[in-house]
């Protein structure tokens, strides 16, 4: 395999793996951009999805039938843990001082973690992912297997639904007018707390998803797996500009592609260390992010 070959098959990988990424940072970006909360939970959201995907393709089998099943029933269950944590966890402390929130999600991150732990059906150790047989479209030296390919037109078409419900309907206008001004929309007639609510149910929603994709792409799922993509999904966040949409996916693809770039040319060790140099780097030379605005803050 020629070196171009190569690098186009781990340029694959690495949409595959960004694509992933930034499904679950767009639920990161749309809460922060919405009510200035960075929701550390949201990955062990995306863990419960991925459990939740588990229970039903053991139940309905790996058919295309029982896949349908598993990323709608993961999205739903995850849509209605995220409105618990909003309205017992996040609403009581929105207008407490930012800290107070930062410390309850950590808090609620905790929390997920140990109940699933502890759940006599889930347990602490690691479980194998039911997952369809794979198959591999060879074009000359380059291969992409079903499941890649799988992972890649899925998140694109979720990232299309979710720009036109942002962009081009009632409720996403409304998403738009609480993030430029709460109380001013508030003053409108919007009603906060519902949009609010149904930011987080669409983060969540995305979060589900993306649990079923990355337990497709590597099928092994336990209590803790969602830290590592969740805060890989922050740093794609921040990468691309927190509270921006578009950011949120380009961070992602870039973060997946460096990963996999690194793991290939260089060593799997550096892979996860590449996510937060590229973290560091980002805040030291452009804060706000590829495609972050800067804010003025008024004292």
């Amino acid at each position: 395999m020629n070196t171009g070959a190569i690098f186009i098959q781990q340029l694959i990988n690495g949409l595959s793996l960004g694509s992933i990424y930034a499904l679950i940072a767009l639920g990161y970006t749309m809460v922060y951009g919405i009510v200035k909360l960075i929701n550390f939970a949201h990955g062990d959201v995306m863990m419960i999805g991925a459990y939740a995907g588990y229970f039903i393709l053991c139940a309905m089998g790996t058919t295309p039938l029982g896949m349908i099943c598993a990323f709608v029933g993961a999205m739903f269950f995850c849509a209605l843990l995220s409105l618990a944590i909003e309205r017992m966890a996040y609403r009581p402390l929105r207008n407490a001082p930012r800290l107070n929130s930062l410390i309850t999600a950590i808090a609620v991150e905790l929390i997920l973690q140990n109940v699933m732990r502890v759940l006599p059906f889930v347990g602490p150790d690691p479980r194998s992912f039911p997952t369809m047989n794979i198959k591999n479209f060879v074009w000359g030296f380059v291969s992409i297997s079903n499941v890649q390919l799988i992972v890649i037109v899925l998140s694109a078409a979720l990232m299309v639904v979710l720009n036109y419900i942002v962009n081009y309907t009632k409720i996403g206008k409304a998403m738009r007018a609480v993030s430029y001004d709460l109380g001013a929309a508030s003053l409108m007639g919007i009603s906060v707390n519902k949009t609010i609510a149904f930011t987080f149910v669409l983060g969540s929603v995305l979060a589900g998803a993306g649990g079923v994709l990355y337990a497709t792409a590597y099928p092994q799922i336990d209590p803790v797996m969602g830290y590592i993509p969740g805060l890989k999904a922050f740093v794609a966040a921040v990468l691309g500009g927190i509270g921006s949409i578009p950011g949120a996916m380009v961070g992602g693809i870039i973060l997946g592609v460096a990963e996999t770039m690194v793991k290939a040319y260089f060593s799997s060790q550096y892979a996860d260390a590449i996510s937060y140099c590229i973290l560091i780097i980002i805040l030291l030379v452009k804060p706000a992010g590829l495609l972050g605005k800067k804010v003025r803050v008024k004292v």
